[in-house]
Order: C-alpha cells, then sequence, then structure tokens
C-alpha cells in the first residue's frame, strides 16, 4: 500500500484547538514553506492542472456531489450570457433538493502536490481562476480500494450554494442548451464539458456521475445536429 501523505496540521501547536476551517487553511499555509500544499481539482483542474506542481494523486473525496449549478461569467460565459460550471454540493445538503440523477457519495478527481516554492503564487494564481464564487476549503482524498486518506487536508475551491453566482439545478435540456450556446474569455462552455468528461474517464473509467455524462451526451447531440457555435463576434 502507499504510504500515506503527512498530513499538513500534524506538526501545528495545538492541534485540537483549531475548530475552524479557515484557521485550517490559515494552518496549511503556515507549513507551507516546508512542505508545500496539496490542491484538489475535480472540474477544469483535471485537465488545465496548475502550473507549478511536483507530483499527483488520482482519487476522489467523500461527502460531495459534482454539479453544473454554477454561473460563469468571467471564463465559460459573460454577465450578459453567463456559462454554467461545476460546483461541489455537500452531499447533505444534496439530498435536500431535487434532482433527476443519483450519486455515489463520492467525486473522482485530481490532488496536485505544489512545491513550497509555488505555494504563494499558485494560490493567488487559483484565486484568480476561481474568482467568480468560489472560496477555499479543505478536504481528504482518497485512493480507490483504500480506507486511509491518501492526502489529508488539500485544499478544494467550491462555489458554495450561498454564493451569488449559484443558479442551482434546472431541466437538463436547459442546462445543455445553455452550455452549448455559451463562450466566455476561457473559450465555449461546451468545450469545458465535454474535456472534463473526458478526463474524468482518462482518471476513473468507472466513475459513476450520471449529472456529467448525460449532459455529455446532450450537447454532444446538439454539436452533431447543428455544428460548433462560433464565439461571438467583435463589433
Amino acid at each position: 500500500m502507499p504510504p500515506t501523505t503527512a498530513d499538513p496540521l500534524d506538526n501545528v501547536p495545538d492541534k485540537t484547538k483549531i475548530s475552524t476551517e479557515a484557521e485550517a487553511i490559515d494552518a496549511v499555509f503556515e507549513q507551507a514553506p516546508d512542505q508545500g500544499i496539496w490542491v484538489f481539482g475535480y472540474g477544469s483542474l483535471i485537465w488545465k492542472p496548475p502550473i507549478h506542481y511536483e507530483s499527483k494523486v488520482v482519487g476522489y473525496i467523500k461527502n460531495y456531489v459534482r454539479r453544473f449549478w454554477q454561473h460563469s461569467e468571467d471564463h465559460r460565459g459573460t454577465p450578459e450570457k453567463p456559462g454554467r460550471v461545476v460546483t461541489l454540493i455537500p452531499y447533505d445538503e444534496w439530498k435536500t433538493m431535487e434532482d433527476v440523477h443519483g450519486h455515489d457519495d463520492v467525486t473522482w478527481g485530481v490532488a496536485f502536490k505544489i512545491p513550497s516554492d509555488d505555494a504563494e503564487a499558485t494560490r493567488a494564481y487559483l484565486d484568480h481562476r476561481e474568482k467568480n464564487g468560489y472560496t477555499v476549503h479543505t478536504v481528504d482524498i482518497y485512493r480507490a480500494g483504500e480506507e486511509d486518506p491518501a492526502v489529508k487536508n488539500a485544499l478544494v475551491y467550491i462555489a458554495t450554494t450561498d454564493n451569488e453566482a449559484y443558479v442551482g439545478p434546472a431541466p437538463m435540456e436547459a442546462i445543455a442548451q445553455q452550455i452549448y450556446e455559451t463562450h466566455g474569455p476561457s473559450g465555449w462552455n461546451a468545450e469545458y464539458l465535454l474535456n472534463l468528461a473526458t478526463a474524468l474517464r482518462e482518471i476513473c473509467p468507472d466513475a459513476n456521475d450520471d449529472h456529467l455524462f448525460e449532459l455529455e451526451k446532450r450537447v454532444q447531440a446538439k454539436i452533431d445536429r447543428y455544428g460548433v457555435v462560433p464565439p461571438p463576434s467583435c463589433t
């Protein structure tokens, strides 16, 4: 069994007094000059990773559900015509919502180890990249078939349901149409969706994400029937 990555909080004095996630995040960064940091990607980071990383772990997190329930006005859409991108919904919160898809209580992705020299620059880069409603949280990463975390207290960017760009569930056809027809500074929204679905199959062929794969099927059908949507022209 591969060794478990050290918990960055193990060397923090009075660890039991760390009572909030904000304090836990600060503690991770206090250890960054010596140990670096881990960042978990569940969306575009899977196929467009941080600029500098020294290793990665393919794995899953528990108790979250990945959904295209977040508006994107800065990358895959505009304020006038926002796109949709993924966020993570806490499993217990998700269970109270209306959703046509089930879930197996885990979300697959990739954790990237950022070397200590690049920790602050990477955080600044990701803070800017995920600025449209996302905040930093901590999660443990598990490998398939292992009970203990492979990485503890990895940082993850989540757009919580109380952020202003959260839009929540909608009929799947409406979400697919929105993704199909929107563009933003980072490109076509459909490209984001299709790249994510392809990347997820590559890292975990058995991953259960019916929400993602149904959207992929619907959007691909639109592309096959109507073609690629060109970006809006500048006039």
